[in-house]
């Protein structure tokens, strides 16, 4: 059995990043979180109204994937070998993320 103490560790929470970022740079956690509150919007202002792209230069780039329509299809299924027709989809816009230089250089 696993124990405990080599878990993996986990991902910092909102507040564990606002303390972060109150202490790096020196303002007050209620600024901190006027400052992530502000780049979410900008985030949001960009992906659903405007470009539909936010780069974080360096770190990482946001951007709606348009997933195309599908058609109605018959296929096998794989648990019983038998035929079976898979539903037609429309076409759907998708949130993605790719991580630039710097955060493929940090891993």
């Amino acid at each position: 059995m696993a124990n405990k103490a080599a878990a993996k560790p986990k991902s910092p929470s909102k507040s564990d990043i606002l303390n972060a970022l109150a202490e790096r740079t020196g303002k007050s956690r209620k600024e901190a979180g006027e400052m992530l509150d502000a780049l979410e919007g900008i985030i949001s202002e960009n992906i659903s109204g405007g470009p539909g792209i936010f780069t974080l230069p360096g770190l990482f780039k946001i951007y709606v994937h348009l997933k195309p329509a599908t058609k109605e299809r018959t296929g096998t299924d794989p648990r019983t070998g038998e035929s079976r027709v898979y539903a037609a989809k429309p076409a759907s816009k998708v949130v993605k993320v790719r991580p630039l230089k710097k955060l493929k250089e940090l891993v």
